[in-house]
């Protein structure tokens, strides 16, 4: 069965990479072993990774956050150069304005921050999703996601092709680890099938080698990762 991966790339992070030692993930390998226990028949013939590049003057490492960024992004799609398509979007930093905690809330009472928003990574997925099942791309969409916001995307591209086969990954931890990130019932129930986490054992046999060649300079794993 013809199969795309559609990740969101900071979900990811946050629910299953973030203070792990696996962050240097070969998510191709990963996902594909994860879709091909769900269904043997499986054949991914694209993962689609959709990102933004980090705004280094807010990051805890600046400039080296980018860079590190930028090495992680180019590893995959040297490893994986007919598989692996990275879609960027964008971060806005803008001075927002909200209530100030206290009990009882006092919206009057605002102070201000600096509101960062990632922008394009919700519609470009949703779009991505849509425009590969009407064109017949695909026989099964999996998405590695955990935000509800891309529901409406699964039922366009099941209203358009009934036959599609939806698969949902949501990258949190295992519930024996004391995850406290919840389960979304509602990408679940649209789904065929769904895996509620990503095993740490699973991260760690899905690593990309430390030194990857290329044409010019290999690529390096960056030291703090």
């Amino acid at each position: 069965m013809q199969t795309t991966v559609y990740i969101d790339g900071y979900n990811l992070y946050y629910g299953a990479l973030r203070g792990t030692p696996y962050k240097w993930l070969d998510v191709v390998r990963l996902f594909e072993t994860i879709c091909h226990a769900q269904n043997p028949a499986t054949q991914i013939q694209e993962v689609k990774f959709f990102t933004a590049p980090i705004k280094a003057r807010i990051s805890t490492r600046k400039d080296q956050a980018l860079r590190s960024q930028r090495l992680y992004l180019n590893a995959l799609q040297q490893l994986h150069p007919d598989r692996m398509t990275v879609v960027e979007g964008f971060f806005q930093l803008t001075k927002g304005m909200f209530p100030r905690y206290q009990e009882p809330l006092d919206k009057t009472d605002k102070v201000a921050v600096w509101r960062l928003e990632e922008k394009q990574t919700d519609v470009n997925i949703a779009l991505h999703l849509y425009d590969d099942v009407v064109q017949g791309k695909v026989g099964q969409v999996v998405l590695v996601s955990n935000d509800s916001d891309l529901v409406p995307a699964f039922q366009f591209a099941r209203r358009a092709v009934p036959s599609l086969v939806i698969g949902t990954i949501l990258p949190r931890h295992h519930p024996e680890s004391g995850n406290p990130r919840p389960n979304n019932i509602e990408l679940s129930s649209i789904s065929d099938w769904s895996r509620q986490y990503i095993r740490d054992e699973e991260l760690q046999a899905a690593q990309l080698p430390d030194k990857i060649p290329t044409r010019k300079k290999p690529i390096f794993k960056p030291d703090y990762w």
